[in-house]
């Protein structure tokens, strides 16, 4: 931005690009695991483009990438701070399953959700994404995509809530998302990201004492009068 513009600058925060078509690879796990850190030291909110299908199945890969690349997206969607996606094209592969891990999802209007590989037998990766995709729409209702790979599109997205908005200027979206979100990093978001979490697959008895312990911090947060949580 020169001197001669007119509208303030976003503080931006750590941008990444993930293209579905990229098979996995180590150096796919260092980008998201180098965006992570990044993450975590930036004030801005993080932002991640998303594109691409892969056509072929995984490769020649072996168990301990698939579980490096497990690890770093669950760091992602634990971040202290909210994290804003973009999704435009067809999507799926990595791309999908960087996804389902972040807290504010924008979409181009082609946008189609891709969980089955194009390969000759359709085949379904067995990663998380799917455990994500029931988690967060319920089994029934992604049922058709996962087994029979039946295409996600924008509206159907969108009614799922799989996304939150279908934009058609991805930077103004941005800029406007990056307002409503900004103000809500640090811990207590992470600590209501991940009770929401846990309410899918925990027994009321047991996600008692997580969310007790929630309350409690939240109450000595708002007796110290300052926000700091004094133990």
């Amino acid at each position: 931005m020169t001197s001669t513009d007119t509208v303030p600058e976003i503080d931006a925060g750590p941008r990444l690009r993930i293209d579905g078509t990229r098979p996995l690879s180590p150096e796919l796990v260092a980008e998201v695991q180098m965006f992570t850190d990044q993450a975590e030291s930036w004030t801005g909110v993080p932002v991640i483009h998303l594109s691409g299908a892969p056509s072929a199945g995984p490769g020649k890969i072996g168990i301990q990438l698939v579980s490096k690349w497990e690890r770093v997206l669950r760091r992602l969607e634990r971040l202290d701070t909210p994290t804003i996606a973009v999704a435009q094209g067809d999507c799926g592969g990595v791309a999908l399953e960087t996804l389902l891990c972040t807290d504010y999802r924008l979409a181009t209007g082609d946008l189609r959700l891709l969980v089955t590989t194009r390969t000759d037998d359709g085949a379904t990766w067995p990663g998380m994404g799917l455990y994500r995709l029931a988690n967060q729409v319920g089994v029934g209702r992604i049922r058709r995509a996962v087994l029979f790979g039946t295409p996600i599109s924008v509206a159907e997205a969108k009614a799922l809530n799989l996304i939150d908005e279908i934009v058609e200027d991805p930077a103004d979206a941005i800029a406007a998302a990056d307002t409503l979100v900004a103000s809500r990093s640090g811990a207590e978001l992470a600590i209501a990201r991940q009770l929401l979490f846990d309410a899918t697959t925990t027994s009321f008895e047991e996600a008692l004492g997580r969310h007790l312990a929630a309350c409690d911090r939240r109450l000595r947060r708002a007796r110290n009068g300052d926000g700091i949580d004094r133990r």
